[in-house]
């Protein structure tokens, strides 16, 4: 019979050493494949205990997706704020870099839910897009107000939205011995030093 070794715990502490193990188990190779019973297993906890908190497992891993993209929300703020007086291509690269590797980490977590639930897969595009690409949209925005661009700031948008798409689900970061996130560093590089304006870098540092 099994036995919940973490009762003691308040509620709230029980959710997130829930949520800890969940996402361990959600984020990594092979994740699709995990259960209830993995969870209770790796816990020593009952399934009972488990979905006292969590009804069933789509609640529970949209609430270790909901968790991975606050993480995200924090690391591309920090990543805004420390480019804030930087010229305007060190700003895109910093965003993007950050937003790379974050969304790097949860590619284990969309190809699960691309393969399995499809509600799960329509709230990780819809929260990439609300966390990411509105936040890149209107940082190409700014960027075209101030003349510092070339390009349409949409054609800007969705071409790094496919490259970004196209390069956390591609064997090449593998293949080519890099990460996702230093490609696209340089698929950012190839594209914004063709948009940007001659002489903008100095224009916005001065």
């Amino acid at each position: 019979m099994e036995t919940d070794i973490v009762s003691p715990v308040s509620d709230r502490l029980r959710v997130e050493l829930i949520l800890d193990a969940a996402s361990r188990l959600f984020l990594s190779p092979g994740a699709g494949r995990m259960s209830m019973d993995d969870l209770a297993r790796e816990l020593g906890m009952s399934k009972k205990t488990l979905y006292r908190h969590f009804p069933d497992k789509r609640s529970l891993l949209t609430a270790v997706l909901a968790r991975q993209f606050d993480a995200i929300e924090r690391a591309l703020a920090a990543a805004a704020e420390e480019t804030q007086d930087q010229p305007f291509a060190e700003q895109v690269r910093g965003f993007l870099l950050a937003a790379g590797r974050e969304l790097e980490r949860i590619g284990a977590a969309q190809l699960a839910t691309g393969r399995g639930d499809a509600v799960l897969r329509k709230y990780v595009e819809q929260r990439i897009d609300e966390v990411v690409y509105q936040r890149l949209d209107a940082l190409f925005r700014a960027g075209h107000r101030r003349g510092m661009l070339s390009a349409p700031p949409r054609l800007l948008g969705e071409i790094t939205r496919g490259a970004v798409e196209r390069l956390l689900n591609s064997p090449l970061p593998r293949e080519l011995d890099h990460s996702a996130a230093d490609l696209l560093r340089m698929a950012v590089d190839t594209v914004l030093y063709g948009a940007l304006r001659p002489g903008d870098e100095q224009e916005v540092s001065s």
